[in-house]
Parts: structure tokens; sequence; C-alpha cells
């Protein structure tokens, strides 16, 4: 097509390309076939819509944020389960008057520095007055899990049946087997655990000495080749409560959702991905359930 043609059709008062729009344009259609044909660019013919191509990378962030946040939740819920329970088994064993339950009183500053909200604590507090509100005791199970490792269940219930009658079944059905008592549990120890955040290994080791820690270990980085700023200080249990004190007088923060008492393997057991895989699945099964609070396994990277 000759130049100024081409420049006729680029120009139309309609701003839209005639290939586009046939029925009001002036050419006919074979002058319109050789536009169409034409080397030329023809600049109303290209999409005036963007093509946004979906950001993967920010997707998997997004994903890993979500959830991180969603374990979160799920352990500050069940965070304020265990303490909602201790509130009913210390104020039925002392009464629910804090001033004069020197246990209870304890406990409630310690839901406190934890953040659980208000009601929470008032509910439980008025459920403990209740004659029909069973009382609630401490009872563990232990279980062989996958690739030869050990698990410690830690329950607090006020139905020993029920429980027995959740906990057992998802031990079993996710290829595990119930322990009997004490041929698990000998391989860890009852110890307090106390993290502590935005510190450096120096520093934590120092002061760990100083409140009586057994060992310190760097909490695993939640994302993959950043070091570890927080670290697991490990005390006896009779030192727990006093550790922590120590070491916020020292000017350390202590992160009080990840402290607690807990059973540390003694030696953790290596095992290959799948068997990882399965014992992880297992841990996260168990903690669905309602009567149960913690969840203790030497499966090495695991959990503590």
């Amino acid at each position: 097509m000759p130049t100024m043609q081409r420049i006729l059709v680029m120009s139309h008062s309609s701003a839209a390309c005639p290939i586009g729009r046939p029925s009001s344009c002036a050419y006919s259609r074979q002058q319109l076939r050789k536009v169409a044909a034409s080397p030329a660019p023809c600049p109303s013919a290209r999409p005036r819509s963007r093509v946004i191509v979906p950001p993967v990378e920010m997707g998997r962030r997004s994903a890993k944020i979500a959830l991180r946040k969603g374990k979160s939740d799920a352990k500050k819920a069940k965070i304020y389960g265990r303490i909602g329970k201790k509130i009913i088994q210390l104020a039925k064993a002392g009464g629910a008057d804090p001033t004069t339950n020197a246990a209870l009183d304890t406990l409630l500053r310690q839901a406190k520095d934890l953040g659980v909200p208000k009601d929470v604590v008032e509910r439980n507090l008025k459920r403990a007055t209740d004659s029909k509100q069973g009382d609630y005791q401490e009872v563990t199970y232990e279980a062989y899990g996958p690739g030869g490792t050990g698990l410690v269940i830690f329950c607090l219930t006020d139905n020993l049946n029920r429980t027995a009658s959740e906990v057992k079944p998802t031990v079993t059905k996710a290829g595990a087997k119930v322990a009997e008592p004490g041929s698990v549990l000998f391989n860890f120890n009852r110890c307090g655990m106390i993290v502590v955040d935005r510190t450096t290994e120096d520093a934590v080791f120092e002061a760990a000495m100083e409140a009586g820690a057994e060992d310190v270990e760097p909490v695993s980085p939640e994302e993959d080749g950043q070091p570890s700023t927080s670290y697991k200080v490990f005390v006896p249990v009779e030192a727990f409560a006093a550790a922590k004190g120590t070491l916020r007088q020292l000017g350390f923060s202590v992160n009080e959702e990840d402290s607690d008492l807990v059973f540390k393997a003694a030696a953790p057991v290596e095992v290959d991905d799948e068997a990882f895989s399965r014992c992880e699945a297992l841990v996260e099964k168990l903690l669905e359930l309602d009567d149960v609070d913690n969840v203790f396994t030497n499966c090495d990277g695991l959990i503590a």
C-alpha cells in the first residue's frame, strides 16, 4: 500500500484500526487485507488491555506468610485452651480467688503476659465453680513414630476415656504405634525451655550460664539462609520461673508464647524425608485434638 494510504489508515477518525472495525472504514476489503499483511505496525491493533503475568515469587511468599500466620493462630488457640484448663484445675484445687490461691495468682499473671483474652480467663474461672465441671488431670501417652522416632503426647483432660479414644486411634491411623508407659519417655528429659529473641550467640550463652542453664540451642530460622536471632535456653524445671526473671533483668526479650516446660530429646533421631513428613503430619493431627496440649518428638529438626 502507498505510504500516504498507510498514514491515512493509521490516523482514521475512529481512533481504531480499520482491521478491527471494517464496517466504519472507507477502505475496501482488499485494501484492508493489504494493510493487515503489511509489515508496518498498526498501533491501535495492539491489545489495549495489559496482560498481567502472575507474580510467582510473590505468590509463594504470600503463601508462606499465610501458612505461618495459620500456625501462629493455631498455637495461640492451643495456649489459650491450655491456660483455661489450668485455671479450672488450680481453682478447683485451691479456690477461685487468686488472693488466697498463690498458684492461681501466678497462672493469671502468666496468662496476662501471654495476652490471653480477659473473657477466656473469666469464663474458665466461672466454669471452675460449676459443680458439673470435672477436674482436669495430666496424662501422658507415648508412641513409636515413623523412622524409629519416639513421641510424647502431653494432655490435660477432664475425661480420660474421651482422651484415650481420640489419641490412640490418631496414632494408629498414621501408621505409628502406641507404646507402653516409660518405653519412649526415657529418651526425653523434662526441663524448662525459655526462648529469647533478638540476641546474639555470645550474649545469650553468657547470660544463660548466669541463669543456671543446662543447654542453649539456636531456634531454626524461618527463612533459609538467614542466621537465627532467637535461642532456646534449657533450665531445670524448678529453675524455670527464676531463670526467666534473670534473663529479663539482664535485658533479654523473652518469648512467652514459646517458653514452656517441655520434654527435650536426649538424642535426636535423623530420618529420611518421607519419615520426617509422616512424623510431622502425625504431630499436626495430634495437636488438632482438644485434649492434647503438646507433642514432643525426638525426630531431628521437627520440634523441641
